[in-house]
């Protein structure tokens, strides 16, 4: 019974992912643009309009408060420790996850860089979201490396319903129950079977 309402919620997954890529193909004709060769597109039209409405730096930076701009050197010196982050989480992945057998996070659909280069945005804008988007970018990268490595070494849920869960924790097993821990633990640390598929169904649609 418990196999097949998975199975259910599964399949309900998959349904709202094919209706959310609807969504995306909507909001393609909303503005004007197409993805050609994992490129956006925009009719020149469009560009022209939206290069003609941006203000200068200085003057989108003087539209905020004074507090605001002196908190600028402290988001800029996060970029160490994010770099850094990227840069070991990635070579843990390389050495680790080979060792054991987990299938390894690929981080460029994670950490996607294409805002910064919007046509209507400002100099200190498109820093701002080439910033953005890479810090988050490597935040949801670390996760998923953290929550593959979690289900190796601890698939096991919390005692307290979490705010928000990672991509691997509906596979746990329930807190205190020790009994499935025993028995299924070396299958489940290694149950990446919904990786695979997910992989093979995305091949299929490419070779299409």
């Amino acid at each position: 019974m418990e196999n097949k309402r998975i199975d259910e919620i599964v399949l309900q997954i998959k349904e709202l992912e094919d209706e959310l890529l609807e969504e995306f193909k909507k909001k393609e004709e909303q503005f004007f643009y197409r993805i050609e060769n994992e490129k956006v597109k925009f009719q020149e039209r469009v560009i022209k309009e939206g290069k003609s409405k941006i203000i200068s730096s200085i003057k989108y930076l003087s539209s905020f408060p004074l507090g605001v701009i002196l908190t600028i050197p402290f988001i800029w010196a996060m970029i160490i420790p994010i770099v850094m982050t990227d840069i070991f989480v990635s070579i843990y992945q390389a050495i680790c996850f080979p060792i054991y057998k987990i299938p390894k996070v690929k981080r460029k659909e994670y950490v996607i860089i294409d805002r910064y280069n919007l046509f209507y945005l400002d100099r200190v804008q498109k820093i701002n979201c080439w910033y953005c988007e890479y810090f988050n970018g490597v935040v949801a990268y670390v996760r998923e490396i953290a929550a593959r490595t979690e289900q190796f070494w601890c698939p096991i849920k919390h005692s307290k319903s979490l705010k928000e869960k990672h991509s691997r924790y509906d596979n746990f097993f329930d807190f205190g129950d020790y009994i499935k821990y025993r028995d299924e633990i070396e299958n489940q640390r290694l149950n990446f079977d919904d990786l695979l598929e997910k992989k093979e169904e995305q091949k299929k649609e490419t070779d299409v």
